[in-house]
């Protein structure tokens, strides 16, 4: 439904002395492409804060098959796969250049109520309005 594709050129503070990018950066990738994902919805950070609701990552999965490395150009792809109750955005990072899968990931979030601090258990309907869906 909602989709977004990055591309992104592995930088040389992100790898170590052997040119292998490390596992703790692929967090930002995924965030940058998740954040492309939001704003094709004017959903992103500042929206999720102006309507009220925080929007937390409560469980990641991150699967490593293949490295990346220094100077090496991925498209890192973000989907959003439910909305009802969570946010939950699956993820391929895949070289450039071939296409070749190279590591497959997914995040889930849920709304919290900023004035109160509570979890909500189905999300707002801020969330279904701007996916052009009747709440």
């Amino acid at each position: 439904m909602t989709e977004a594709e990055v591309e992104i050129e592995v930088p040389f503070h992100d790898v170590d002395s052997m040119g292998v990018a490390w596992h703790g950066h692929y967090v930002r990738y995924l965030e940058i492409a998740r954040c492309a994902m939001l704003e094709t919805i004017d959903y992103n950070y500042p929206q999720m804060k102006e309507s009220g609701y925080a929007w937390p990552v409560i469980d990641m999965r991150i699967r490593y098959p293949q490295p990346l490395y220094f100077q090496q150009k991925v498209r890192v792809i973000a989907k959003l796969d439910e909305w009802e109750n969570r946010l939950k955005v699956s993820y391929e990072i895949r070289d450039a250049e071939t296409a070749k899968r190279l590591t497959r990931a997914y995040t889930v979030q849920v709304a919290i109520d900023m004035k109160n601090g509570e979890m909500m258990y189905a999300s707002p309907d801020i969330l279904f309005y701007k996916l052009g869906i009747e709440p």
